[in-house]
């Protein structure tokens, strides 16, 4: 019985999952006339062990343009992420040298007309010829002219399994792709910090004056150098050198500055352009986005994602689920655990065990699934995170009617399970066990909302892995969340201090049914969030329906034979209804900004915050959902308090605020630039330098501790955010 419950459970969770998929899957996807992109493969076929390579290539519109990996004062640089056969092993992005792209007062790095990006890929040792190698990639990119326009597409391939050899058809664009990259460097680099710039000294006695023009410098840090700066170029007989303007001159100045240097070289037949790459690039994944290397403050106070192990992400998960448990999402299925223990103490200790393990079956493997479903749909290329399901309005909706029946039961107005008494005691004894693993799966499920300490970082690190690696976190995570009730159960002591079952448990049930139907109030607020006023009035007419199929259901078990049969008929009628209901939502509207607006609050778009950072203004994000409890604690107690209100006024500090609650694509990009996979997510930039990660708990101190590092100016606005 209980493995046959737990299927059904894991069912209509998956069909529920399976529902929120489809309004997650869908895309940003540029008009065709801007960006043509297409994966070609260097050789015809493949071999075991061989390595090859493929190349991303993207036709860009004239006067538009996408991005390098450091896109400059704005914009994003393309992604791909690969769908593999199994063993396969796709190797970090070469990028091409890129060009300056002044647009107004800012100056962009990146692309116009074509461009090609290689990926080498290495096969497992054997393949079979008989399966031909099939090939697939999610590109994501920002195509941009004054206006930007978020764009993907999907690429694919098949490649036949025999003797590799290069296609002639593709050559002349591999060759060009090639010659593109930057070589490694010619004449070695003396870097030396005088005040507010940099002068990049460049070994290369000999060079004449007038054989070298346009020589320009791309580091790869982001935040490095004042990008929009004229770069000064000198050559005399010690060599070129090029004298750069410092982004943050209160900052320390680097010891290093890796990035490309290109210049045109002037010969008889004409001028040519050169590149050359100096220091060692960081290889990132192509997989999926990671915290940049140029983030030394961002790393003082978030455990850094790159360099976790899996020891210690899952050491960071099992810590986090633990303190899971006294998170307030948490708080109404606690009750219920506690109720169910207390029913059971008159049983044996072994009895009481089975309870523990099946309650923790049931968390691993319902974190397990949605681990398995978020890895699918981040590898299928949707912008998702932990917590994803709660941005599907089918989710919020059968998740409020499912708590709203447990609420009814509790309140004594149906008894679910009842009827399953008369078909033996057996049966009877098991169904407890089920009802302690679909505790397991329903304490998952009103978890997500929330985020521990600890987990956020263990949850980024697990979604830039393997799947395998990524379910060992999971795991890890739903064990913390499970051990508390699982010790409860094993440990003698404890089992004995439990009070002995009594008419007072009626009551306390009944009092335990009100958190539940809290609980029901907040997600039909989340779902107010996400459809509009006709799509609320069928929720709540949902609502009623899932009352009167208890209410129906009940009375059929009381009645005549006939009667009841009618009754029951009533009660599944009204809850295939809500189902319908429930499917049929309207899709997910737009947010209102107006009430934000008069809070003074800015909406987040990575375009308001890229000005807000190059005009060197303060800003404080909050990443936030409106399913997301610690995101509504914090902004309660520690950011919506007149002491912080007045220090982010006193320094002229822009509160933007980013809206997770439906699927916002730039969000998640931010989330996982910093190794998060969820809300909430806490930056503060100072006006120079990289920003300040606050932890994921806030105090009011917290908050005012950090605003310290900003200095206070009255003469400041936000206006340039509005």
């Amino acid at each position: 019985m209980i493995r046959r419950l737990a299927f059904l459970i894991l069912a209509l969770a998956a069909g529920l999952s399976a529902a929120a998929a489809q309004g997650l899957q869908s895309s940003f996807r540029t008009p065709p006339d801007l960006v043509r992109s297409s994966l070609v493969a260097e050789p015809v076929a493949v071999a075991g062990a061989q390595p090859f390579t493929l190349a991303v290539r993207m036709e860009v519109k004239p006067g538009w343009h996408v991005y390098w990996r450091n896109p400059g004062d704005s914009g994003l640089p393309p992604e791909v992420t690969w769908t593999l056969p199994a063993g396969f092993n796709a190797g970090a992005l070469r990028w091409p040298a890129p060009e300056r792209i002044p647009i107004a007062t800012l100056m962009n790095y990146g692309y116009e007309g074509e461009v090609t990006l290689l990926v080498p890929v290495t096969p497992p040792p054997s393949l079979d010829p008989a399966d031909p190698v099939q090939i697939r990639a999610k590109l994501t990119y920002l195509v941009c002219e004054t206006e930007c326009v978020p764009g993907s597409a999907d690429l694919a391939l098949t490649l036949p399994v025999a003797e590799p050899r290069p296609d002639p058809d593709n050559a002349a664009l591999f060759a060009r792709a090639r010659a593109a990259l930057p070589v490694p460097p010619l004449w070695p680099l003396h870097l030396a910090s005088q005040g507010d710039t940099l002068r990049l000294d460049f070994a290369a006695m000999g060079l004449k004056p007038d054989s070298v023009r346009n020589a320009a410098f791309f580091p790869y840090s982001e935040t490095a150098i004042d990008n929009a700066a004229a770069q000064v170029m000198s050559v005399d007989e010690t060599g070129l050198h090029l004298t750069l303007a410092r982004s943050s001159p209160t900052e320390p100045a680097p010891a290093a500055l890796p990035g490309v240097l290109t210049l045109e070289e002037v010969t008889e037949a004409g001028p040519r352009r050169l590149a050359f790459a100096y220091g060692d690039e960081p290889v990132l994944p192509t997989a999926a986005p990671a915290i940049t290397p140029e983030a030394p403050a961002a790393r003082a106070i978030a455990p850094d994602v790159d360099a976790l192990t899996l020891a210690t992400a899952a050491a960071f998960a099992f810590l986090g689920g633990l303190i899971l448990n006294l998170m307030p999402c948490v708080f109404p299925v606690l009750s219920i655990k506690v109720l169910g223990l207390i029913r059971h103490a008159g049983e044996s200790p072994g009895r009481l065990r089975l309870h523990g393990l099946a309650y923790t079956a049931g968390v691993l493997a319902s974190f397990l699934g949605l681990a398995a479903l978020l890895i699918a749909l981040k590898g299928g290329g949707a912008a998702i995170g932990w917590g994803f399901q709660l941005q599907s309005p089918i989710v919020v909706a059968g998740l409020a009617y499912l708590l709203f029946a447990m609420g009814l039961s509790l309140s004594g107005v149906v008894h679910v399970g009842g009827r399953l008494a008369g078909l033996g005691d057996g049966l009877a004894r098991r169904a407890g066990l089920s009802g302690s693993f679909f505790t397991g799966v329903l304490a998952t499920l009103v978890a997500t909302p929330c985020t521990a300490p600890f987990m956020g970082s263990a949850v980024g690190f697990a979604l830039t892995q393997s799947a395998g690696v990524a379910l060992a976190v999971f795991a890890s995570l739903g064990l913390g969340l499970a051990l508390p009730f699982l010790a409860l159960t094993l440990w003698p002591p404890a089992l004995r201090a439990l009070p002995r079952p009594g008419a007072w448990m009626e009551v306390l049930k009944q009092i335990l049914a009100f958190p539940v139907y809290a609980t029901v109030a907040w997600l039909v607020w989340v779902l107010a969030q996400q459809v509009d006023p006709r799509g609320l009035l069928a929720a709540l007419i949902g609502l009623v329906l899932v009352g009167f199929a208890a209410w129906a259901w009940e009375r059929g078990r009381a009645a005549a034979p006939r009667t009841g049969r009618i009754a029951q008929a009533a009660a599944i009628l009204a809850i295939v209804t809500v189902a319908a209901l429930a499917v049929t939502l309207p899709q997910q509207r737009t947010l209102p900004s107006a009430q934000a607006a008069a809070d003074g609050i800015v909406p987040f778009t990575q375009a308001r915050l890229d000005a807000l950072v190059s005009a060197r203004r303060p800003v404080f994000i909050d990443m936030t959902a409106a399913w997301c409890i610690t995101c509504a604690v914090n902004e309660a107690t520690s950011l919506n308090t007149k002491a912080v209100r007045a220090a982010m006024a006193e320094r002229g500090v822009t509160y933007m605020k980013g809206d997770w609650t439906n699927q916002n694509p730039e969000i998640t990009r931010l989330l996982e630039k910093y190794g998060r996979s969820g809300v909430p997510l806490y930056l503060l930039y100072a006006g120079t330098g990289e920003p300040q990660v606050l932890p994921q708990i806030l105090t009011e101190g917290t908050v005012l501790a950090a605003l310290d590092a900003v200095p206070a100016s009255s003469g400041r606005s936000a206006a340039l955010a509005r």
